[in-house]
C-alpha cells in the first residue's frame, strides 16, 4: 500500500497534493488540539504515531506499490476522533516515507489512501452501526473494533487495488488474483489486533478512548 514516485502518471501525484493539502489544514484548524494539552493523552497520541511508523515500515510485498501491512487506523479513530487521528496517521506516512519506504512525490497519495480512506471508512462504519445497534460493551467491541477494522483495511486494499488497475501500473487478472485476496486474510490480524487493543484501552484506560462513554455503554446494561 505504499506506493512509490513512479506506479502514476505525474497528473495523478499532483492531484493527490491538491486534496491533501487543503483536508490536512482543515483538520489541524478542526483538531481538538486542547486533548493533548494533557501530557498523558499527548504521549499516547505519540507512542501511536511512533508504534504505526513501525507497522507500516515491516511490509510484505514483491512488486513497487503492491506491499501489504497492518494499518492501526481504526484504534486511532475510537482513541482520538477523525481529526486528530487523520493528522496522526499522515505523520505516520510521513515517517515511513522519510524512512525510505514510499516515495515523497507519493507521500499525498498514501496519506489520502491509508490515512485519509482510512479514518473515513471508520467514521461511517462507526455511524452506521451506532444507529442501528444497541449501545453495548459488547456491540462498541466486537462491532465498532473487530467488525470496522477488518472491513476498513478490506476497503482501503480494493481502493489500493482499483487505483492500480486505473492507472495501468498492473493488468486487472494480476491485482485481483495476486494481491487483494491477500487484504482478506490481513483483515483477520488487523481486527484481532485492533480488537484486542481497543478491549484493554476500554477496560484499563477508559479516559484514552474518546469515543467511548460508560454512560452509553455500561450504564444499566
Amino acid at each position: 500500500m505504499n506506493l512509490t514516485d513512479t506506479l502514476m502518471g505525474e497528473g495523478w501525484y499532483w492531484a493527490a497534493w491538491v486534496v491533501w493539502v487543503p483536508l490536512f489544514a482543515r483538520c489541524v484548524y478542526r483538531a481538538p488540539w486542547r486533548r493533548l494539552g494533557d501530557s498523558e493523552q499527548l504521549n499516547v497520541w505519540l507512542g501511536m504515531v511512533v508504534l504505526l511508523t513501525l507497522f507500516w515500515s515491516m511490509k510484505a510485498g514483491v512488486k513497487p506499490g503492491l506491499t501489504l501491512h497492518l494499518l492501526g487506523a481504526t484504534v486511532f479513530f475510537l482513541s482520538f476522533g477523525p481529526q486528530l487521528a487523520f493528522v496522526g496517521l499522515s505523520v505516520v506516512a510521513a515517517g515511513v516515507t522519510l524512512n525510505g519506504a514510499a516515495g515523497p512525490f507519493a507521500y499525498a497519495a498514501n496519506a489520502l489512501l491509508l490515512a485519509g480512506l482510512g479514518v473515513g471508512l471508520n467514521q461511517v462504519c462507526y455511524r452506521i452501526f451506532s444507529g442501528m445497534l444497541p449501545r453495548h460493551f459488547f456491540v462498541y467491541i466486537f462491532i465498532n473494533a473487530f467488525l470496522g477494522a477488518a472491513l476498513t483495511i478490506i476497503g482501503v486494499g480494493l481502493a489500493a487495488t482499483l487505483l492500480m488497475g486505473l492507472v495501468g501500473a498492473y493488468a486487472w487478472d494480476y491485482l485481483f488474483t495476486e494481491y487483494f485476496p491477500y487484504f482478506l486474510l490481513l483483515a483477520f490480524s488487523e481486527a484481532w489486533l485492533s480488537g484486542m487493543v481497543m478491549t484493554l484501552f476500554v477496560v484499563y484506560r477508559p479516559h484514552w478512548v474518546g469515543s467511548f462513554d460508560d454512560a452509553w455503554y455500561l450504564t444499566d446494561k
